[in-house]
């Protein structure tokens, strides 16, 4: 929890995560403004200004209090306070299961910081949260995000294709699923799994 109470992950060694608020609406369009940040998203193209004020973030802000515990969270590097990027545990309709997510700018690749904040995200939902499942995906040639969601504890468990209107390179290869389901994360563990609270 934060300073008000509030269900927050509680974050790593070098990251602290927090709630994002409307004054963060520059931080996301800067690191949706790297068009390797966003290679597998679009194809390298940003996104808009507008599209990150007026419908993402207000999507954002709007799942925590329908969703405790889950959302998307601002990281910070603890030692600075500088943002570095966005850690997700994107609910399911009833929040059951969480889709992990992740985007970091481009300064801090290469340092663990996805893999770290991944693993945290993990431990919050299944230990806090008390949810069923977490889940990602991303294209099959994304080898490094591939990796941090096997890292992360997460297992390939399909490789699939989608049609897109406007397909980016490397979409012919298609889509992979990660998962971790509670049981397997509690046997990871050693304990039962927990039960989440209705």
């Amino acid at each position: 929890m934060d300073g008000d109470g509030l269900v927050v992950p509680a974050g790593t060694e070098r990251l602290r995560l927090r709630r994002f608020t409307a004054a963060d609406v520059d931080a996301l369009v800067e690191l949706d403004s790297d068009p390797e940040v966003m290679r597998f998203l679009t194809g390298g193209a940003a996104t808009p200004l507008a599209t990150v004020r007026d419908e993402q973030l207000p999507r954002l802000l709007g799942q925590y209090d329908r969703h405790p515990g889950l959302g998307c969270w601002a990281g910070l590097d603890r030692a600075t306070g500088e943002f570095v990027g966005w850690f997700a545990l994107d609910p399911s309709a009833d929040g059951d299961e969480a889709e992990l997510g992740y985007r970091l700018r481009r300064a801090t690749w290469g340092r663990g910081l996805a893999t770290e904040g991944s693993r945290a995200l993990v431990r919050h939902a299944f230990d806090v949260v008390g949810v069923r499942r977490v889940w990602a995906e991303t294209m099959a040639v994304n080898d490094r995000s591939r990796r941090v969601l096997a890292k992360a504890g997460l297992r390939h468990v399909r490789t699939f294709h989608v049609q897109w209107d406007d397909p980016i390179p490397g979409t012919e290869h298609g889509e992979v699923e990660y998962e971790l389901r509670a049981q397997e994360w509690a046997a990871a563990q050693g304990r039962p799994a927990a039960r989440r609270a209705r």
